[in-house]
């Protein structure tokens, strides 16, 4: 049987009741479907919530960190010839018609590599995970000078706010919470840079994806996640971030990064 999409949430001492929930999601489709459960933790407790014959679970308590891990169902899915391969984080969920219509929307349009769908707070109120690629400064001023007036001008233009989230683009990074790729994409470009252990991998893989093929927000499905910015509230998440940021920049060009320059001046040309 064909696999139409194949779908991976690494794990690590998850809430149950909330990785239920983003399991349901993936699984209530019509579509044939493989997902995989990379559980990171140091016990395998959560083992018992793959009780579908459609999930694979494996236990991985190395931790090598959550675009090695990631890579580890890409391969799967690779192997699997699933047309379609998502990316989930463990605090999503969303209603059918989600993967439904992003399958019929990507099967129409084949220069498409990645696509985000409409991401919401649980209250409903947007999050604004549509972003240009991003320049040292501006994480800076975001991160540590982010209630200054200057800085709130910057943040409105990295995220596109000025677009009203109401429209389909193409946009250079996508957020990683939830990361509908094509697989043949997947492979070409090979998964995820292992040198990111967490934190600004989907900022890489957006971005080598953006390269070659449309990375596409399509707000016409949406989903919901409960996101905690970690990093802002936990010291080891945040020299996790920096570290990551480190690795970024000396991979992609600190001041004289010339083709994120291009691509994000572009990337506002398309949309005036």
């Amino acid at each position: 049987m064909d696999i139409n999409i194949t779908g991976c949430i690494v794990l690590y001492d998850n809430n149950a009741e909330m990785l239920k929930r983003v399991i349901d999601s993936f699984l209530n489709t019509t579509l044939n479907v493989k997902l995989f459960l990379i559980d990171n933790s140091y016990s395998d407790r959560l083992r018992d919530i793959a009780t579908d014959n459609r999930i694979d679970y494996f236990h991985n308590p190395s931790n090598p960190g959550f675009g090695t891990s990631h890579n580890i169902a890409i391969l799967k899915a690779i192997d699997l010839k699933s047309k379609y391969h998502l990316i989930l984080n463990p605090d999503i969920y969303f209603d059918k018609e989600v993967t439904n219509t992003l399958f019929e929307y990507g099967e129409i349009h084949p220069n498409i590599g990645l696509m985000m769908p409409l991401v919401l707070y649980p209250n409903g109120s947007i999050q604004h995970l549509c972003r240009l690629l991003p320049s040292p400064s501006g994480l800076f001023f975001r991160r540590f000078f982010s209630k200054f007036n200057f800085v709130k001008k910057i943040k409105e233009k990295s995220e596109l706010k000025f677009t009203g989230y109401n429209k389909i683009i193409n946009v250079p990074y996508l957020s990683g919470c939830f990361m509908f790729c094509r697989t043949e994409v997947l492979s070409e470009i090979g998964g995820f840079d292992e040198r990111f252990f967490m934190y600004m991998e989907d900022v890489d893989l957006s971005r080598r994806i953006h390269k070659r093929y449309n990375t596409v927000f399509y707000p016409n499905v949406k989903i919901y996640h409960n996101f905690e910015k970690a990093s802002f509230k936990n010291l080891k998440m945040f020299k996790y971030h920096i570290i990551s940021a480190i690795k970024y920049f000396n991979k992609w060009g600190w001041i004289f990064d010339i083709e994120r320059i291009k691509i994000n001046r572009q990337c506002l040309k398309n949309l005036k």
